[in-house]
């Protein structure tokens, strides 16, 4: 097995054990091995022939508080989440915070590594890229005191920015509307929608290719022809195609109707907006490297700009909002 010595050793395990067990003066070791004489001593001294650790005696942060340190620990400890995540929740408290200050802090307290879920894990497929401007649309139903609303939602494959509405119906001029106001509300060109085969967004698939469906085409198709955007359907009863926005449905029902009562729809809106708001413009998101989506938008923007409509710097938030 070979040995690991420090950079600057004048010996080896070997010489140093013998110099342990030898009988001989200081000055005579030192001129049998060429070493100096305090070296001798030194390794006379000690009863072992390994190089002892050079860092601190007790390994801690430069650039963290022990407070701080605690606070990280416990934090970990409690929610167990990744690291990146770890990283944004608590770099608002701990401003001097980095990824890698982080990552030696959970190592010196042995939590670095999360511990392991029973079970075999599922292989992980990854999306195909696309472009930005590929949105998947999807309608959810949520309810207030009020009654019944339809939430339509979309959202972007690659940016992950999300649009969302309330309306009391879903028709098919709504979900024409609903794409309308998508395709006004973000600043660059939509290309591709992906959505279900529900009636809102296509004729049923034993009547779209008669000749009455072909002749006056549905409404949503036809907004779609309006703005060159390609409409693809999902597979019949495979709602995982739409994965995205079928998650994204259930992200907005857990913050809003699952944990909260509404006596009016209007207060239901209100929290919806402001939950998007903070979405689109506050949540770094692991998938686009700890960027908002907005963030992503804007750094497209700066590579390709013949994709976008407009300069999405001018529609960041910021105080006159």
């Amino acid at each position: 097995m070979g040995q690991i010595l420090h950079g600057s050793a004048t010996t080896t395990e070997a010489v140093r054990r013998a110099i342990q067990n030898s009988q001989a003066s200081l000055r005579e070791l030192a001129d049998r091995y060429g070493i100096n004489p305090k070296t001798v001593a030194k390794w006379r001294r000690r009863t072992a022939v390994h190089d002892a650790p050079m860092g601190p005696k007790e390994p801690h942060s430069t650039v963290l508080t022990k407070e701080e340190e605690a606070l990280i620990v416990a934090f970990r400890k409690h929610t167990l989440l990744p690291l990146d995540d770890c990283l944004y929740a608590l770099q608002a408290t701990v401003p001097n915070l980095t990824r890698s200050s982080l990552h030696r802090c959970l190592q010196r307290h042995g939590i670095s590594r999360l511990p392991e879920t029973k079970g075999d894990k599922p292989g992980k497929k990854t999306f195909k890229a696309y472009p930005i401007g590929y949105f998947h649309i999807d309608i959810a139903e949520l309810r207030t005191e009020e009654g019944k609303l339809y939430l339509f939602v979309a959202i972007d494959r690659t940016s992950k920015f999300a649009y969302a509405e309330l309306h009391g119906k879903a028709n098919r001029k709504t979900a024409s509307d609903f794409l309308k106001a998508l395709i006004k509300a973000v600043p660059y060109k939509i290309h591709t929608v992906l959505t279900d085969n529900g009636i809102q967004f296509a004729d049923l698939p034993k009547n779209r290719m008669g000749p009455t469906a072909l002749w006056r085409g549905h409404m949503f198709d036809r907004v779609c022809g309006e703005h060159d955007i390609e409409h693809r359907l999902t597979k019949p009863n495979h709602p995982w195609t739409n994965g995205q926005v079928e998650r994204m449905n259930r992200t907005l029902k857990q913050a809003t109707v699952h944990r909260y009562h509404y006596g009016t729809h209007a207060q239901l809106k209100q929290h919806l907006h402001a939950f998007l708001m903070a979405y689109n413009f506050a949540k770094r998101l692991k998938t686009l490297r700890g960027l908002t989506p907005y963030e992503h938008i804007c750094n497209v923007w700066t590579t390709q700009p013949n994709r976008f409509r407009l300069n999405p710097l001018h529609h960041t938030v910021g105080l006159n909002t």
